[in-house]
Protein backbone atom coordinates (compact mmCIF):
# COMPACT_ATOMS: atom_id res chain seq x y z
CA UNK A 1 0.00 0.00 0.00
CA UNK A 2 3.17 2.30 0.57
CA UNK A 3 4.53 1.26 -2.91
CA UNK A 4 1.85 1.29 -4.40
CA UNK A 5 1.16 5.44 -2.77
CA UNK A 6 -1.71 5.15 -1.08
CA UNK A 7 -0.33 5.20 2.36
CA UNK A 8 2.23 7.27 3.93
CA UNK A 9 4.36 7.12 6.95
CA UNK A 10 4.18 9.86 9.31
CA UNK A 11 5.98 10.42 12.23
CA UNK A 12 4.58 12.12 15.63
CA UNK A 13 7.53 12.32 17.57
CA UNK A 14 9.48 9.37 17.51
CA UNK A 15 5.83 7.66 16.50
CA UNK A 16 5.79 6.35 12.65
CA UNK A 17 1.99 6.86 12.05
CA UNK A 18 0.36 5.08 8.98
CA UNK A 19 -1.87 7.84 7.40
CA UNK A 20 -3.42 7.61 4.17
CA UNK A 21 -1.90 9.39 1.33
CA UNK A 22 -3.37 11.87 -1.08
CA UNK A 23 -4.65 9.08 -3.58
CA UNK A 24 -5.48 6.84 -0.61
CA UNK A 25 -8.05 9.18 0.74
CA UNK A 26 -8.92 10.01 -2.41
CA UNK A 27 -10.15 6.50 -2.73
CA UNK A 28 -11.35 6.04 1.19
CA UNK A 29 -13.64 8.99 0.96
CA UNK A 30 -15.57 7.83 -1.91
CA UNK A 31 -15.37 4.44 0.13
CA UNK A 32 -16.91 5.77 3.08
CA UNK A 33 -19.27 8.41 1.60
CA UNK A 34 -20.82 5.46 -0.20
CA UNK A 35 -21.03 3.33 3.17
CA UNK A 36 -22.56 5.77 4.85
CA UNK A 37 -25.47 6.40 1.69
CA UNK A 38 -26.00 2.63 2.66
CA UNK A 39 -26.19 3.16 6.17
CA UNK A 40 -28.93 6.08 5.32
CA UNK A 41 -30.58 3.07 3.42
CA UNK A 42 -30.77 0.79 6.50
CA UNK A 43 -31.91 2.81 8.88
CA UNK A 44 -34.77 4.30 6.78
CA UNK A 45 -35.77 -0.01 6.10
CA UNK A 46 -35.58 -0.04 9.80
CA UNK A 47 -37.97 2.42 10.76
CA UNK A 48 -36.55 3.43 13.77
CA UNK A 49 -36.71 6.84 14.74
CA UNK A 50 -35.96 9.48 15.91
CA UNK A 51 -32.88 9.53 14.32
CA UNK A 52 -29.25 9.94 15.60
CA UNK A 53 -27.41 11.72 13.34
CA UNK A 54 -24.72 12.84 16.22
CA UNK A 55 -22.62 10.32 14.57
CA UNK A 56 -21.56 12.68 10.97
CA UNK A 57 -20.14 15.42 13.06
CA UNK A 58 -16.85 16.03 13.31
CA UNK A 59 -15.93 13.82 10.66
CA UNK A 60 -14.01 15.27 7.72
CA UNK A 61 -15.85 18.24 5.47
CA UNK A 62 -14.86 16.66 2.21
CA UNK A 63 -15.79 13.19 2.40
CA UNK A 64 -19.35 14.90 4.35
CA UNK A 65 -19.85 17.05 1.30
CA UNK A 66 -19.39 14.04 -1.09
CA UNK A 67 -21.54 12.26 0.75
CA UNK A 68 -24.70 14.98 0.40
CA UNK A 69 -23.65 15.14 -3.24
CA UNK A 70 -24.73 11.29 -3.65
CA UNK A 71 -27.78 11.88 -1.68
CA UNK A 72 -28.44 15.00 -3.82
CA UNK A 73 -28.10 12.57 -6.58
CA UNK A 74 -30.41 10.12 -5.54
CA UNK A 75 -33.41 12.60 -6.43
CA UNK A 76 -35.13 10.40 -3.45
CA UNK A 77 -36.79 12.86 -0.95
CA UNK A 78 -37.08 9.25 1.41
CA UNK A 79 -33.57 10.66 2.84
CA UNK A 80 -35.49 14.28 3.86
CA UNK A 81 -35.99 13.15 7.37
CA UNK A 82 -32.70 11.66 8.38
CA UNK A 83 -31.45 15.39 6.90
CA UNK A 84 -33.87 17.15 8.80
CA UNK A 85 -32.23 15.54 11.95
CA UNK A 86 -28.70 16.11 10.90
CA UNK A 87 -29.30 19.68 9.75
CA UNK A 88 -30.00 20.28 13.62
CA UNK A 89 -26.82 19.09 15.08
CA UNK A 90 -23.80 19.95 12.35
CA UNK A 91 -22.04 23.32 12.15
CA UNK A 92 -22.75 26.45 9.60
CA UNK A 93 -21.45 25.11 6.35
CA UNK A 94 -22.21 21.52 6.75
CA UNK A 95 -25.92 22.80 8.02
CA UNK A 96 -26.36 25.16 4.63
CA UNK A 97 -25.58 21.97 2.67
CA UNK A 98 -27.95 19.87 3.91
CA UNK A 99 -30.58 22.47 3.76
CA UNK A 100 -29.61 22.57 -0.35
CA UNK A 101 -30.56 19.13 -0.43
CA UNK A 102 -33.00 18.69 1.27
CA UNK A 103 -34.98 21.64 -0.48
CA UNK A 104 -33.62 19.66 -4.02
CA UNK A 105 -35.28 16.65 -2.89
CA UNK A 106 -37.71 18.29 -1.60
CA UNK A 107 -38.71 19.78 -5.46
CA UNK A 108 -37.69 16.39 -6.65
CA UNK A 109 -41.38 14.60 -4.73
CA UNK A 110 -43.69 13.67 -7.08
Amino acid sequence: MIQSDYLDIRYDGRLPLLVYSELGWEVERETSAVELLRGFDTMLAAGRGPFDMSYLKDRNRGMIMLLLDKVEATGDPKYVPLLEVWEQIDYKKVRARVRQVIQHLSQSAP
